[in-house]
Parts: structure tokens; sequence; C-alpha cells
């Protein structure tokens, strides 16, 4: 995009925003941003509380900006913004479509810079001293610091939603104690109780209406507050305030939880690395580290940056970035990732991308991505708010106004009746109904091992067309096994025997794996000397006064003569995805041992519940095509294999073009495609970071599970949808008779109360569920669940 000489100059302002706990609060400062004369450019993030935004000379202030966003309701912070003006210039010079209307709001077709930084954030027992050691860019870069520890560290009950939801707790509980002791005290309690949960949110609906938004869910329930206190409803008005305000602590506490997973990620790196300079070696923090370095790792040592090896082979564990299993030996000119772990033997590397850039980072900013671009569906009571809310305040000031003014009718009776029909528009049915299925089948779920993390979760796992299912640790175990030990020149127990020897003492998985199942067969070990690695290669060692060699065929070779049955029977084994290790000794091969991360038990039948469902399956995975190919084919499941991270998105966002896609895994690796799905799911073991950024989790470890989720899902979904239709056509006759006359004030909330009775034991019926389907939480494959209400 050509730009003019005499274009105006730009700076960009950051801010992490405390409260700003979903997709709607963003939309909110966004389109409050956009209103201000000289904002160019907006950014919002609520999965990491950012906000950045470009101004030209003349524009707003951060002052300014700072009052703008106080205004609704959240607590803005001002952070550093190079690395985001740089960025955001970046991103503008390659959009040729940008356009820079600095007053209409970002409706879907304006455009928006696209700042994303890394989410890694220091630790507090190192914080001080990187600060002052780690190069100025790389904070600025980040944009965390102490100033994400002042938000993200509090409790519910420190913030101000929490504090307030406490506060109208108590006086609800003090209010219907004194209706039982002094009733003619009660009523100003319960008022009391409305005026103060509803003033910050009559504030925010207030703010965002001069913002241009004036039909918000808190203009809807401020509104219906004051109705109901003004019809003489308080204690109905303090019960919706009082649900309100809990709904929205529960939301920052789970947005909360998914930023502590962002920062995990970034302490998979080390926080030092050895720096090779003028021949000396120094610690230095890993941050500070710059293209062209020369490092050194140290055997179990993680790998401080993304580099190329200079010296040194050694089996590098990478299955924090790629999921492959088992370590991959590399040598000279060979690429290694931040974050993975040397196992062997002493390496130097040369630093190819600075901290910011390295695969973690990268991870970091796919996470973030993926959860902007997949923001939470609005609540349900918000979208329907857009047409209802209006429509219901317009239809109650024409029953005030119009029959008294222009037919003389009494203004008492259509005061009146306005008011009835106000209550009943008011959203007091739905706003505790849909909840109350939605925690039902969270509580039945949780009783199963199943998590579901809200309703947004509980709608995508029904709609679900399509898993995609990381290998390593989802469907397999997550552990190589030995499953083939053959004996060439000796008898297989001692080839394992031998075998074991060697690998006693090792915590290599593939020797964990042997010595495993020597034990399990009470094979005797030997006494051994001499054992020594030979770096990505094998071991070698004196067993018995025996010198011998294990490791792959390719390098046994070199020590012995295979003959053509020993090179058969090794081929086959390495094209059924296995992976060989050779045992030689004396010039000859004496046995070989294969090992493979096996398929969980449940695994197939997982995948033909789903099939049964009209779900379809897929794998994808970092392990080799021969590796992938050998377990989905045993699986009868499609496969993509050999994918890094960035892969794996790609492999999701390509599957959701054409349907709902829902994500399984449990590995770092995983992160950012449990974050692109439309659903992502958490096998119960995997790592702390999968657990947090997905959507769902599988606590007992079974994949059958999956099947299960997907059935009490679309059970839920169809409570809710009854739910609806009763709440609605209860309100829908009352609208009629209140405008009519025919029913009053008691009736209305007689109708609302009757409602939200019936909606609520309705949901109850999803605690059963499982007990009606079934102990393995389904009936049989495919057929619909039938609900009964649940015992107590």
């Amino acid at each position: 995009m050509a730009h003019s000489t005499d274009a105006p100059t730009r700076r960009a302002l950051a801010f992490r925003v405390e409260g700003m706990d979903c997709g709607s609060c963003a939309d909110k400062i966004r389109t409050a941003l956009w209103r201000l004369p000289g904002v160019s450019s907006v950014k919002v993030t609520f999965a990491t509380e950012s906000v950045n935004v470009e101004v030209e000379d003349g524009g707003p202030t951060e002052e300014a900006i700072e009052r703008q966003i106080a205004a609704l309701g959240y607590t803005p912070r001002r952070v550093e913004a190079k690395t985001s003006a740089r960025r955001l210039h970046q991103d503008r010079e390659q959009d040729p479509h940008e356009t820079h209307d600095h007053h209409a709001p970002p409706l879907g077709n304006v455009p928006e810079a696209r700042v994303a930084g890394s989410a890694a954030s220091i630790p507090a027992a190192d914080r001080a001293k990187r600060r002052e050691e780690a190069t100025e860019a790389h904070d600025h870069s980040h944009g965390h610091g102490h100033e994400h520890e002042d938000t993200g560290d509090r409790r519910w009950w420190e913030t101000a939603k929490g504090r307030l939801v406490l506060l109208t707790g108590v006086l609800l509980v003090v209010a219907w104690g004194s209706k039982l002791v002094i009733p003619a005290f009660s009523p100003w309690l319960f008022v009391a109780a409305t005026l103060i949960g509803a003033f910050p949110v009559a504030r925010r609906a207030v703010a965002a209406a001069r913002a241009g938004m004036p039909f918000t869910i808190e203009m809807l329930m401020a509104i219906a507050a004051t109705g109901a206190i003004v019809i003489g409803a308080a204690e109905e008005a303090a019960l919706v305030v009082f649900l309100f305000a809990v709904g929205e602590v529960l939301e920052g506490v789970a947005a909360g939880r998914a930023r502590a997973s962002i920062r995990a990620l970034g302490e998979l790196v080390p926080k030092t690395a050895m720096l090779e300079e003028a021949g000396a070696t120094r610690e230095v923090p890993a941050d500070s580290l710059q293209v062209g370095q020369t490092v050194m790792v140290r055997p179990g040592d993680r790998i401080p940056a993304d580099g190329i090896i200079l010296s040194g082979t050694s089996g590098i564990d990478e299955s924090a970035v790629t999921g492959e299993s088992v370590p991959k030996t590399k040598g000279p000119d060979d690429p290694v990732f931040a974050g993975s772990i040397n196992h062997e033997a002493v390496i130097r590397l040369r630093v190819e991308k600075a901290a910011e850039d390295n695969t973690i980072s990268r991870i970091i900013r796919l996470v973030e991505e993926a959860q902007e671009a997949k923001a939470p569906t609005e609540r349900f009571i918000d979208r329907f708010s857009r047409w209802y809310m209006p429509l219901i305040v317009v239809a109650a000031v024409l029953v005030a106004l119009v029959p008294p003014l222009l037919f003389g009718q009494d203004w008492g009776t259509w005061i009146y009746r306005a008011l009835a029909l106000l209550l009943i528009g008011c959203p007091c049915a739905l706003v505790i109904s849909v909840p109350a299925s939605i925690a039902s089948s969270l509580s039945a779920g949780a009783r199963r091992g199943i998590l579901m993390k809200g309703g947004v979760v509980i709608e995508g796992v029904a709609k679900a067309q399509m898993v995609a299912f990381d290998k390593t640790g989802t469907l397999t175990e997550g552990r190589p096994k030995v499953t083939d030990v053959v004996g060439i020149s000796m008898s297989e127990g001692d080839v394992l025997s031998l075998a074991a020897s060697l690998e006693t003492g090792s915590s290599h998985p593939l020797a964990t794996a042997i010595v495993a199942r020597a034990n399990a067969q009470a094979v005797p070990l030997r006494r051994t000397q001499g054992i020594t690695a030979v770096p990505g290669q094998g071991l070698e060692g004196i067993v018995e006064g025996c010198e011998l060699f294990l490791g792959a065929p390719r390098f046994a070779r070199d020590r012995a003569a295979f003959d053509s049955r020993a090179a058969e029977m090794a081929e086959r084994l390495e094209s059924e995805g296995k992976t060989v290790a050779a045992l030689v000794g004396e010039g000859r091969p004496l046995g070989l041992i294969a090992l493979r991360d096996e398929s969980r038990a449940d695994a197939r039948e997982a995948v033909a519940e789903l099939k049964a469902l009209g779900i379809g399956s897929v794998m994808l995975t970092g392990d080799n095509k021969r590796t992938a190919a050998a377990i989905a084919g045993s699986l009868e499941m499609d496969e993509r294999a050999e994918l890094m991270p960035d892969d794996k998105v790609t492999a999701i966002r390509a599957l959701a073009e054409h349907q709902s896609v829902m994500m399984i895994g449990d590995g770092i690796n995983d992160a950012p495609a449990l974050a692109a799905a439309q659903v992502g799911v958490a096998m119960g073991s995997g790592t702390d970071v999968a657990l947090e950024t997905a959507d769902a989790a599988l606590l007992r470890n079974q994949v059958r599970d999956v099947a299960r989720m997907v059935r009490l899902a679309r059970a839920t979904m169809a409570n809710i949808r009854q739910n609806i239709t009763i709440a609605l056509g209860l309100k829908a006759v009352f609208l009629v008779t209140s405008v009519l006359g025919l029913t009053g004030l008691w009736i209305a909330i007689l109708a609302d109360t009757g409602a939200t009775v019936i909606v609520t034991a309705n949901a109850l019926r999803l605690l059963g569920f499982f007990q009606e389907t079934g102990s393995s939480g389904g009936t049989r494959p495919g057929a619909p669940a039938t609900l009964k209400p649940a015992t107590a």
C-alpha cells in the first residue's frame, strides 16, 4: 500500500485491562475506542487482557483512552508498546485493503491491526533479576512484567465483582431472615440489595449507551431491576441482580485460568542459558540471547533457543513441541527447538531465532490468535435482548401512553398494565433456567469424569461433526512398550536379559520400556562393566565378559554381519511402525527388540461409537507417516502425520471450513490446535497447559468418554430448547393477557415464578442422564437418550 509523504504520524499505545473476561467485553471496549477521534487502529484481545491502540498526532491522549475504558467498568493499566508499534506498522504495510475510518466501529469489515506478542510471563522468583539483565526490547515485546501479576494472581473475592457478589449475597440472606422476623423491614433490605447490585451494572449500561451501544445486557438488567422495584417486586429484582453478578464472576474466573495456561507455555523455555564468548562460557538470561550467538547445552538441560547444532550428537526429546514420543538423534547442522530436552551428550548450537520468535513463543501466539478468532458465542440473553428488550420497553411505553393520550383512558389503569407487561418482560425465567440446564449437565458429566467449561462448549460439542485426535497420549498410552523380542543367535529370554542389563540405569524412554519388560517377565539381569553411550547410536558395554552393542539396526550393521533373515526381520518390524533395537556381539547379530507406543484399549471402540453417532474421526500426529499409518489403520480412521504445532492448526482450520470440529489432545504441542478447533478437549493425563487451554477435559483418560460427552451435550441442548420454549411461551401468553387487563401484577409475578419453577425442574432431569442411559454413559450407539426426572 502506497503512503503519501504527508501521511500523519502515528503512535502505538498498549494497555492491560482488568475485568475484560469475554468477547462481549472486548466488543464494548473496541466500539467505544473507535468512537474517539484520531484513533486509526484498535486491537482488543480478552484472552490476554490486552488493548492496543494506534492514534494519530492530535488524537486522544493516554488519559482519554483510559477514561473511556474505565467508564465501561474496567480497569486499564498502561504498558509499553514498542513492539506493538512495529507490528502495527508492518501489518499496515502488508494489508492493501486497510482503511482508516476513525469513527466507524469495527463491525466485521473494519480492519484491525494484528498485534501478536508472546504471552510468556516471568516467574516471580526471578523477575527482579531478569528485569535488570534481560534486554529492554524483549521486556517490551512481551508486555507483561509485574503489571500482569497485579491482575492475574488475584482471587475472585478480591476483585470488585467478587466483593459485589459477596455483599449482595449477604444482604439477600439478611433480607430473607428479616422477612421471617421483621416483615415490614425486609422490603427495604431487598431494595438495598437491588440498588447496590444494580448500580455498577447501570453505570456500565449508561457508559455503553454513550459509546453507541444502547441495547446491552447491562441495560436490560438495569431496566428489569428498576421495573421490578417500581411495582413492588424488590425480592425478585434482588435475586436477578445477584445471579447476574455471580455469572460475571464465574466468567472472570474461567478467563483467568485460560491466561494462566498461556503463562505456563512460556515457562517451558529455561530461564538461563550457557553462552559461549571469546572461548569462555557464562550463564545469561535465556531471553537475552541474540541471533548468531553460540550456546552450550548440557545433558538433561532444556534447550534455551531455536537453533542449529554446531557440534555434538545427542538424543533430543521434542515431545513438548512435536508430540513425538521417542527422542530423535540429532547432530551437526540439525535444527533444534526451544523447550526441547537434551538427553545424552553436550551439544553446542547457534541461535537462529530471538526469544520472541522461537517455537514456544509462536505456539503462544497461535493459542492467543485461535482464542481470539474463536471468541465465545454471546450469551443467549445478550443476543435475545437485541430485539426483545427494545420491543418490551417500547411496548410498555406504548401501553402506558397511547390509551390515555389517544382514547382518554384512565392513566392509573394503563400505567399499571404497562408495569405488569414490563415485569412479564423481565428475563428472570431465562436468567435462571438456561444456567440450570447447564449446571445440571456439568454436574452429571463431572460425576463421570467429563468436564465441559460452560454452555458455549456444550453447544459446540453437540454440533460436532468431526473429531480430530492427537496420537501420543490420546489414542495411545504415551509410553513406548516392547512389542516383540526376536532371538537370532540366542533365545528370546537371553536377548531380553542382555539388553535390559545394558539399559539398567538409563532414563531414556526406550531403556525404561526394555527394563520394564524384563522385570515383568522376571528375566535375571547380569553383571556389566564399562557401559557407555554412543551418542546418536545406542549403548555399548561388557556383559559377563562379552562386548555388546544395542542400537538402531543401521548402526548395528557396522559392527556385525546381518544375514538376509536378520535384515528382513528388522525391516518387517520397522515397516509396522515400530522402533527396533538390534543387539550384536562377537561380530554377529544376537537378537532384535521392537517397541511401539500402543493404542489405548478403548480407542477402537471410541472411534466406532463416534461413527455410529454420525461423527467422523481423524488422527493428527507429529510422528512419522509409517507409525501413524499403522496406528490409524488398526483403529479404522484417517491420519495426517509429521505435523508441527502450526501444521495441526492449519489442518484443524481446513477441516473446520466444511464442518464443526472437535480436537482431542494432551500435550503442550496440542494447545494451539485445541484452541483453534470449535471445541478443544484435553485428556485428563495431559499437561496443565492442554487442560487449561482446552474447552473440555476427559478426567478418566478414557477415549470412549468422547462419545459420552457428545450424547450428554446433545441431550442438554434439547433440554435448553425445551426450557426456552416453556419460558417464552408462558411470557407470550401473559404478555397478551396483561395488556388486555385479564391478569394483574400478582398473576404476572406468579407466571414468571411458575415458569422459573417449571424450567428448573426440567433442567434437573439431566442429573439422571447417565443413570438412565447406563453406566457406560450411553445406550446402544446412536440411540437417542431418554430422560426422566432425577430422584432425590
